[in-house]
C-alpha cells in the first residue's frame, strides 16, 4: 500500500470505525488494562490483533526484527523497558512468544556470514542474540533440507526467547506466584493456522480450544 492509500485508510478509519466505537476510544483514553504481551516479528505479514482478532486495548505489543528477547542483562533498553512496563506497571497475565513461517530473521540466521556487509545492524543483532538458535539447528539438524531446517529454527527461536524471558527477576518471581504464563506460538502465514508449544508432546501442536502455558521446570519440579 503506498503513503497515499495509508492516508486514505486513516480518514476512512476516523470516519468509518472510530465514529462506530467511539466510546471505547474515550474509555481507552482514560488508560489501559490488557492482559497479554504478544511479542512477535517486525514483519508486514503478522498482525497480531488481527490474528487473535483483538480489540484495541486488548494486546500489549513488542516487536522485533526475528521476536527475540535477550537474556535479562544482555537486553538493549527497549525490550527491557517493554517488559518491565508490562509485568510490572500492566500487571500482565500471559506473555505469548509468537514466531511466523517463512521468516527472513531466522533464514538469515542460518546463512548469517552473507549478511556481515550488506545488513551489519541485522548481522550484529542476529550474531549476539540468535547464536543459542542456531548452534541447535546447525549441531543437530544439519542434514536435512534447507526448508524444514528453517522451520525448526523458528521453533527454537520461539522456545529460546521463552527461556530467556524466565530470566527477567520480575518474570521469575510472578512464574513462582502462578501470576503469569508464557506461551510459546508459531502462525503459519499460508494456512492462517497458529500452533502453540505442547510441552507433554515435546512438539509445536495445532491450536483450537486453548493455548498451552509453557511449565517452568524450575518450578514444576520442586517438591511442596
Amino acid at each position: 500500500m503506498s503513503l497515499t492509500g495509508l492516508v486514505q485508510g486513516v480518514n476512512s478509519f476516523h470516519s468509518n470505525y472510530f465514529n462506530n466505537h467511539r466510546e471505547l476510544f474515550e474509555r481507552l483514553s482514560g488508560g489501559q488494562s490488557p492482559d497479554v504481551l504478544f511479542i512477535t516479528c517486525s514483519d508486514s505479514r503478522i498482525d497480531p490483533c488481527l490474528i487473535t482478532q483483538a480489540q484495541p486495548g486488548e494486546l500489549f505489543v513488542m516487536r522485533n526484527v526475528g521476536n527475540i528477547i535477550p537474556s535479562y542483562g544482555a537486553a538493549s533498553s527497549a525490550e527491557s523497558a517493554g517488559i518491565e512496563y508490562a509485568v510490572q506497571a500492566l500487571g500482565i497475565k500471559d506473555i505469548i512468544v509468537c514466531g511466523h513461517s517463512h521468516c527472513g530473521a531466522m533464514r538469515g540466521l542460518l546463512q548469517i556470514g552473507t549478511l556481515a556487509d550488506q545488513m551489519p545492524a541485522v548481522y550484529d543483532w542476529l550474531k549476539r542474540h540468535g547464536e543459542a538458535t542456531r548452534r541447535v539447528v546447525q549441531d543437530n539438524y544439519a542434514g536435512l533440507d534447507p526448508e524444514r531446517m528453517l522451520k525448526i529454527a523458528i521453533e527454537q527461536n520461539v522456545l529460546t526467547q521463552i527461556e530467556n524471558l524466565e530470566t527477567y527477576p520480575a518474570i521469575r518471581s510472578k512464574l513462582h506466584s502462578k501470576q503469569l504464563s508464557l506461551h510459546a506460538w508459531m502462525y503459519e502465514i499460508e494456512t492462517g493456522t497458529v500452533f502453540a508449544f505442547n510441552a507433554e508432546k515435546h512438539c509445536f501442536t495445532l491450536m483450537e480450544k486453548r493455548s498451552f502455558p509453557v511449565p517452568d521446570p524450575l518450578i514444576t519440579s520442586m517438591v511442596s
